[in-house]
Parts: structure tokens; sequence; C-alpha cells
């Protein structure tokens, strides 16, 4: 069974820094691209960091640019956020282009709740 856990979300004034961890585990061929996409309350799912497999690549929405970074080690994405900001309160959602048994899927965890206040 393939799963996707996130941790390292939760409360954090402006200003602080928080690191997000997503371990991605399964009967898996390989992973391909990871990344990290976010929901904030009444709004649209948005993509924050893109990684690919070889992690010499990366995409991130010009919103975080300069402040999150994205990374990876083997079956484990990463995403640092510093200088946080209220409007960074949302539901992060870590996400995995998997293949398994030859078939390129897209898999997502549960999410995490990061809460920025000021």
């Amino acid at each position: 069974q393939v799963q996707l856990v996130e941790s390292g979300g939760g409360l954090v004034q402006a200003g602080g820094s928080l690191r997000l961890s997503c371990v991605v585990s399964g009967n898996i061929l390989s992973i391909n691209d990871m990344g990290w996409y976010r929901r904030p309350a009444g709004k649209q799912r948005e993509l924050v960091a893109l990684i690919r497999s070889d992690g010499s690549s990366t995409n991130s929405a010009d919103s975080v640019k300069g402040r999150f970074t994205i990374s990876r080690d083997k079956n484990t994405v990463y995403l640092q956020m510093n200088s946080l900001k209220p409007e960074d309160t949302a539901v992060y959602y870590c996400y995995a282009d998997l293949t398994i048994y030859y078939r390129k899927g897209d898999y997502w965890g549960k999410g995490t709740l990061v809460t920025v206040s000021s």
C-alpha cells in the first residue's frame, strides 16, 4: 500500500520558520517528481513547489520565492518555510508522481495544517 505521510505543520508566529516533511512508502518502482501544494481557506489549491527525481530542477510559486525551499532525499521531500506570513496559512499537501508495477500515477498526502499568526 502506498503512503504519503506528512509532518511538521502547526502554529507559528509571523516571521518564523517551519519545515514540512513527507515520507513516501510502499511497493514503489520509482519516485519521479515530488512537490507541495496548498489550499488556503476559501481559495483554490495552488502549487507551492515542485522538484524533479534527481533534485536538479525545481519550481516554485512567485508568492514563496526567496522564502521557501524544496528539497528531497531518497523517499522524503521537504519544504523549508522561512519568513512566514499570515497569508501562508493553509493546508499543505504532499504530492508524488510514482511508478508502481510500471504504471505511472499521481499520489497525494492527506494534508497538514500550517497556521501563521500575526
